[in-house]
């Protein structure tokens, strides 16, 4: 019998979707709800009776709620494309420069990465240091939250292993064990049953979250395994390698189900798009590619960077692809028809190193290496704000769940949270 636990954390907007939670046989699960034909014209009292119709757990004591998180989904859907951000907190995070950063999913907290082997954990309202997750024995540098749980943190060192911690208390977990070379990306599955791990050993593995032991190493890869995700139904997860491919797993058998075959340089990045039928992938061939989940086939070789291409980006549709680049320029491809470049980002200086779309895809957020974090316009590629203030490269910046919060992380040892 369904529990109505779900209709509290339905109450959380998420642009592409909403995220129905609910008990079953005793566990708590979790069903996403497509809504990426949300739009300013869509009637919602139609929408949410559609849905109603056709999804057993929206019960019609809870339609009216229904109706609420869908209209602040469509207000969020118009967010202005000019908001200017102001700097509101500068969290001094660790004695050594951060790695990497992690919004949880309401966007109240954060996680901080550091050479100096510990991980943090902030409030973004406060700035307050939470606690501080000690007991790697090298650069603590992955950190994930489980969304859309947001009670367990993972992270990644350069000890060899990865760590399961809670979210509320700062206890550790688990250890995970196995790996022999430094872990560099982390990653929960959708259902936070398990987790991916990848490693400079060039293998991946996965673990049960529940004992921490290990499930399987993914093996294939002659090179250092630096990108991993799992696909939205958790039954995929993809790895990119410096051996210029990347491959598709099946995580239900641990067989390598395709390798994606014609990048000529190292493996910056891999994604899926939204519904998973898009792969992109990002490479130091100074091009980026668009492949075809199921056939495992290029779909398109995007051209027109002159320097590697270091991060990319699909928007929340899977529509369009950013990507960033050591020329100093970020981009906007069409990867729904034409594959044509549809904004060009110009002002920065040096390399820039990570790009992200806001929520609504309206707003393109860019780190640079010249100290400087710039929001643009996604449509035009007009800059709207530069992020100034940080003493040396932004290497992450992040926007929160609901778009209304940046945060940018530096070598600078800092941490800047932009409201």
């Amino acid at each position: 019998m369904y529990k109505t636990q779900y209709i509290f954390y339905m109450k959380q907007i998420i642009i592409s979707g909403l995220a129905l939670e609910y008990i079953q046989g005793g566990k708590t699960k979790t069903k996403m709800l497509d809504l990426l034909d949300l739009s300013l014209r869509t009637n919602i009292n139609d929408l949410a009776a559609n849905i109603a119709a056709e999804e057993p757990l929206v019960t019609p004591n809870v339609v009216p709620q229904l109706v609420e998180t869908l209209s602040k989904l469509q207000i969020k859907a118009c967010n202005p494309k000019n908001h200017q951000f102001y700097k509101s907190k500068t969290l001094k995070t660790h004695l050594l420069p951060l790695t990497n950063v992690a919004f949880d999913k309401k966007g109240k907290r954060c996680i901080t990465g550091s050479y100096d082997r510990t991980c943090k954990l902030w409030d973004i309202d406060s700035g307050n240091e939470l606690f501080t997750l000690e007991g790697h024995k090298n650069v603590v540098y992955a950190v994930a939250f489980n969304n859309p749980f947001d009670d367990k943190i993972l992270t990644g060192s350069f000890d060899k292993t990865a760590r399961l911690w809670s979210a509320e208390t700062g206890v550790c977990y688990n250890t995970l064990w196995g790996h022999t070379a430094e872990v560099v990306t982390v990653q929960f599955n959708p259902q936070s049953l398990l987790v991916g791990t990848s490693s400079m050993d060039t293998t991946a593995k996965l673990y049960h979250i529940a004992t921490g032991q290990e499930v399987t190493t993914l093996r294939g890869h002659t090179g250092e395994v630096i990108a991993l995700q799992f696909s939205n139904d958790g039954n995929q997860i993809i790895t990119g390698s410096f051996d210029h491919t990347i491959s598709v797993w099946d995580t239900r058998t641990a067989k390598r189900e395709g390798i994606l075959v014609g990048h000529t340089g190292e493996i910056s990045n891999c994604l899926f798009n939204f519904d998973c039928h898009l792969i992109a992938s990002s490479s130091m061939d100074n091009t980026a590619r668009v492949w075809d989940q199921r056939t495992f086939t290029t779909l398109a070789t995007i051209e027109g960077h002159n320097d590697e291409v270091l991060d990319i980006a699909f928007d929340y549709k899977g529509k369009r692809l950013a990507t960033a680049s050591s020329d100093a320029t970020a981009r906007v491809w069409d990867v729904h028809s034409d594959f044509k470049l549809l904004a060009k980002m110009e002002g920065h200086t040096e390399e820039v190193s990570k790009v992200c779309f806001s929520p609504v895809g309206g707003q393109l957020l860019t780190a640079s290496l010249d100290r400087t974090a710039r929001v643009w316009n996604a449509d035009t590629g007009n800059c709207i704000q530069v992020l100034e203030g940080h003493k040396d490269e932004v290497f992450s910046c992040a926007f929160s769940y609901n778009g209304d919060i940046i945060v940018t992380a530096s070598k600078d040892n800092t941490c800047r949270i932009w409201r």
